[in-house]
């Protein structure tokens, strides 16, 4: 405990010292949560819409109404013809163009379903998905006429419920992924740099000679920046709620474990890192790879795992963030309770068991 004690102070002292590791550790991840937390957004507001209205009638002109009082269609443009909206979608002015056929208001009256044609630019998969998706809904909950009634009533009425997440806002589902992305950059690349440092000064001679074990000298070096870990993911999460409106559902005490487990493994993985490289650049660029690419690809920060091939699903149970994610969704967006979440805490008490003795071994031999 002593050695440990001692590498711990010393260490928090090189901290105050480092600017750029201190800069790193306290507001890197609030600038990157505003960063991404304001950039990247799923919704998508204010489609450009472009409406050709062939039957110019009462209802017809409902049925633009109702796509024009959405929070999701701006009216752009009106077409007279098919070479103009062929301009139209051309030039970029619109994304999706309502047609609307003649007898439309005919076939309504004599209680038919007359068909509407929506063109989308596709040169955006999502989008254009995205818009199918607004453009189904609006037509199935459209009013026609004065009245603002449907002619006839669905033979099955379906009311869906979303829990956790009613207005289904992508900012619930992206910035608990934000918070283990930016979390385990800034842990791995501070602990990375922090070994490489001893080396480049000539200092590590000096530890080598030092009565301090490898364990002692590990813990040490992980200790302040754990510290320093815990109280920017915690303050990241706190500014999540205030400005992006993250509920928090479940027990703090129970957060707390998690992120602990996980950056604990994020340490490691740094200074395992560390115990390779020899200069500081090389071992910054490969914590940025080490832990930007696996957390934002392979973790289900974006992308679901179960639409990716087995083999990359099989390479994502290496990545510590996969578990950290289902963790802190379970805790901050359903509530959940430890008892529920010990497969994904198991599996961070692995990883980080793993990267300590890989890091102690390679440390010993040095």
């Amino acid at each position: 405990m002593t050695g440990l004690w001692a590498v711990a102070i010393k260490e928090l002292r090189q901290i105050r010292r480092d600017r750029r590791t201190l800069t790193i550790l306290v507001f890197v991840p609030t600038f990157f949560l505003f960063l991404y937390g304001y950039a990247l957004n799923f919704d998508i507001r204010h489609v450009a819409l472009a409406v050709q209205d062939r039957d110019a009638t009462p209802e017809s002109r409902a049925l633009v109404a109702d796509f024009a009082r959405s929070a999701y269609f701006d009216v752009v443009a009106t077409a007279e013809s098919d070479r103009e909206i062929d301009a139209l979608v051309d030039r970029g002015t619109a994304r999706a163009v309502l047609v609307i056929p003649v007898g439309f208001a005919r076939m309504l009256r004599e209680g038919g379903s007359p068909a509407v044609q929506v063109i989308i630019d596709g040169d955006n998969a999502n989008t254009a998905t995205t818009v199918l998706g607004y453009v189904t809904a609006l037509l199935q909950g459209a009013s026609f006429g004065a009245t603002g009634e449907r002619p006839h009533a669905a033979l099955v009425s379906v009311e869906p419920r979303v829990w956790y997440n009613p207005e289904l806002r992508s900012t619930v589902f992206l910035v608990p992924g934000l918070i283990a992305f930016i979390s385990m950059i800034t842990a791995v690349i501070s602990t990375a740099l922090s070994i490489v440092r001893e080396k480049e000064r000539g200092t590590m001679e000096q530890v080598r000679m030092a009565p301090v074990s490898t364990t002692a000298f590990v813990a040490g070096k992980t200790l302040p920046y754990l510290v320093l870990s815990q109280a920017g993911a915690l303050a990241i999460i706190v500014a999540a709620m205030v400005f992006f409106d993250l509920p928090m559902r479940g027990n703090w005490l129970a957060l707390f474990v998690a992120i602990t487990l996980f950056l604990i493994g994020a340490l490691g993985t740094g200074l395992l890192i560390s115990t390779v490289a020899d200069t500081q650049d090389v071992a910054f660029q490969a914590a940025a790879i080490v832990a930007l690419l696996p957390t934002l690809i392979l973790s289900g920060f974006i992308f679901p795992l179960s639409s990716m091939p087995v083999v990359l699903q099989w390479i994502s149970a290496l990545v510590p963030a996969r578990y950290f994610l289902v963790a802190l969704r379970g805790i901050v967006l359903k509530g959940l309770g430890l008892g529920f979440l010990w497969p994904s805490l198991l599996a961070l008490v692995v990883y980080a068991v793993a990267v300590y003795a890989l890091s102690a071994v390679r440390l010993a031999r040095q």
